[in-house]
């Protein structure tokens, strides 16, 4: 007598600012309850940024299906603020651009997969399989244009710390002022006098032409020299 296969269940928040892309997406999921081993329960609907991140907040989804254009919030912002939530939520982005800097940018923010809407039919459940399983998602023509504008912007990056001749202690300076550490902090996680952060980062303003952490912050990430954590 065989053993039942155990039913896994999972539960997900759609974003997207398109009612009914969202109720498609239920059509999708509720399909998928009935023809695999896994049940998947929709926990949240959101039409905008602020509602994604208080209702991932709330519920703690296992999956969020988040689209990139939203009405109200940008997408990449809101996929940046889930990732840092730190909900264990894996963020499969489904977008209805395919082309090189919207996937590239998506995934560096910290989405666990990108799928394009035209394939969600064929695409969708190995995509939410992937992730739930931890590993990254990206369909073989975006992974390879994925790693092509990685080496493209990997190579800017490079040369950028050359010609600006940024130090290893300025680069990991740099790296924290992106994520939004204040002197102190900086100075607690590279075990550093707050007197030598404000020293490292006076020469980091002056070797990017720049007079604020914010305007560093912005300079550094357009020109690939930190990425996102």
């Amino acid at each position: 007598m065989s053993t039942p296969a155990t039913i896994q269940q999972t539960s997900v928040l759609l974003v997207d600012d398109d009612a009914r892309f969202r109720q498609g997406l239920q059509t999708l999921l509720q399909f998928y309850n009935t023809t695999n081993d896994q049940r998947f329960t929709v926990v949240g609907e959101a039409a905008s940024s602020q509602q994604a991140v208080q209702l991932a907040m709330e519920q703690h989804p296992m999956l969020i299906l988040l689209d990139m254009e939203l009405a109200t919030g940008d997408g990449i912002a809101t996929l940046m603020e889930l990732a840092k939530l730190d909900l264990r939520s894996r963020i499969l982005v489904l977008s209805g651009h395919q082309e090189d800097e919207w996937v590239f940018r998506a995934m560096r923010a910290g989405a666990n997969g990108y799928v394009v809407k035209d394939d969600l039919a064929t695409q969708l459940f190995q995509a939410i399989e992937t992730v739930l399983s931890d590993q990254i998602y990206l369909s073989p023509e975006l992974a390879t244009r994925f790693f092509q504008t990685f080496r493209f912007y990997n190579g800017q990056a490079s040369e950028a710390k050359v010609k600006l001749h940024l130090t290893e202690r300025e680069q990991e300076v740099l790296h924290w002022l992106v994520q939004g550490a204040s002197n102190e902090e900086i100075a607690a996680h590279l075990y550093i006098s707050v007197a030598t952060v404000k020293a490292h980062l006076t020469a980091i303003f002056n070797k990017l032409g720049v007079t604020s952490r914010t305007q560093a912050i912005i300079k550094a990430l357009k020109m690939g020299l930190v990425g996102y954590s």
